[in-house]
């Protein structure tokens, strides 16, 4: 008998995260398992075949995806077409990236190829009418967090809360001295860790002006470490940015590592982040954070008119409330940043008990994911 094989397609660092975690159980539920599609290197370890790299998908804002619009339509109609001729996948999995997936999930459902959906769309945050879209496109939408089936429910859509599976990887008591003796701190330091997105259009708009709020901290408290992970691909672009902000005034200030954003975040006392699944994981780490987000104007004008809640972060929509501070678009100041990162260096009060907020949210988004996945895939296969 021949092996399962699954399709699957996650689009950037935050997808293949969450896609490497998922197939870790697939493996284990049906061995042998053939995967292929569009994938990157955590799906790679897990003997994924990606046939483009998850950067590919790596856009958002409207006036960028215009910008790549071509090269998009043209990946998907080549999957699309790939995976109609054969050999044909027993399910097609979409990991997030719902501009992408579910267009692409709602042709293969029409020629009979069973769809799952994994991370629901944030129709509870934004652009409601979606959950039409969602209904047509697939058969089963694998949910984060504990609310969505109810609300999926309403609408006639099969779902499945899974829990979020950073919640199960991310330690509830992290270790932050084993951290900084990774990335070479001492216990002593104060060390900021400046996360600007994984996306090159997030390095374009966020990096310089993190980089700047950083150098304004520095010059108020010059002992301040700063580290940043970085995507290998998107490193020069955060090395000049850095320099730009004229960073090589302070080489020994400043520590860009490759990838490694857990260490990371575990080793920090604040971070400054793109909005953006790094919040929720800083979240989990129980980290004060300062979170931001610029755009391209006309991005940010189509997407305010939809947006549905106050709140941008995940951690303040899961938390309902302004747990931590959000500064979007014009408000995105090096000074408004640097002052809000200070701000929490000098509460520390505040940021114990919002690790405390953390440690229920944590809590909450814990269980099984991988078998919770794997048993409501199974349904849908044997449906």
């Amino acid at each position: 008998m021949d092996p399962r094989f699954f399709a699957l397609v996650a689009g950037e660092t935050s997808g293949d995260l969450l896609a490497g975690l998922l197939l870790q159980g697939f493996l284990q539920r049906w061995p042998p398992l053939r995967s292929a599609g569009i994938g990157g290197p955590r799906m790679g370890q897990q003997g994924f075949e990606a046939w483009w790299p998850s950067q590919k998908l790596a856009v958002r804002g409207y006036w960028e995806v215009l910008r790549h619009y071509r090269e998009i339509v043209g990946i998907r109609s080549e999957l699309k077409r790939r995976l109609l001729s054969g050999p044909r996948p027993d399910v097609f999995i979409g990991v997030d990236a719902p501009d992408f997936n579910l267009a692409l999930e709602a042709d293969l459902k029409a020629q009979g190829i069973k769809t799952v959906h994994f991370v629901c769309p944030s129709i509870w945050a934004w652009r409601p009418e979606r959950v039409q879209t969602i209904r047509r496109s697939v058969d089963h939408v694998l949910c984060i967090f504990p609310f969505e089936p109810s609300l999926l429910a309403q609408h006639g859509i099969a779902s499945t809360y899974v829990g979020h599976p950073l919640a199960g990887t991310i330690p509830l008591v992290p270790d932050r001295a084993a951290a900084r003796a990774h990335l070479g701190f001492t216990q002593e330091d104060t060390v900021v860790a400046i996360l600007p997105g994984s996306r090159v259009s997030e390095i374009q708009y966020l990096a310089r002006v993190f980089f700047e709020a950083a150098a304004r901290a520095l010059r108020e408290r010059p002992t301040l470490k700063f580290a940043v992970p970085a995507i290998p691909g998107l490193r020069p672009a955060i090395e000049a940015a850095a320099r730009q902000a004229g960073f090589e005034r302070w080489p020994a200030s400043l520590h860009i590592v490759d990838g490694q954003s857990h260490a990371v975040l575990a080793a920090c006392d604040v971070t400054l982040i793109a909005s953006g699944t790094a919040t929720l994981e800083a979240a989990l780490f129980k980290r004060p954070m300062v979170i931001a987000y610029k755009m391209n104007a006309l991005s940010w004008q189509i997407m305010r008119r939809k947006q549905l809640q106050p709140w941008v972060g995940l951690p303040n929509i899961l938390c309902g409330d302004f747990v931590v501070p959000e500064f979007l678009q014009d408000a995105a100041t090096p000074e408004a940043l640097a002052q809000a990162v200070l701000a929490w260096l000098d509460a520390p009060a505040q940021a114990q008990v919002l690790a405390e907020r953390f440690t229920e949210l944590h809590t909450s988004l814990t269980c099984d994911t991988a078998q919770r996945a794997t048993d409501a895939i199974q349904t849908v296969l044997a449906s």
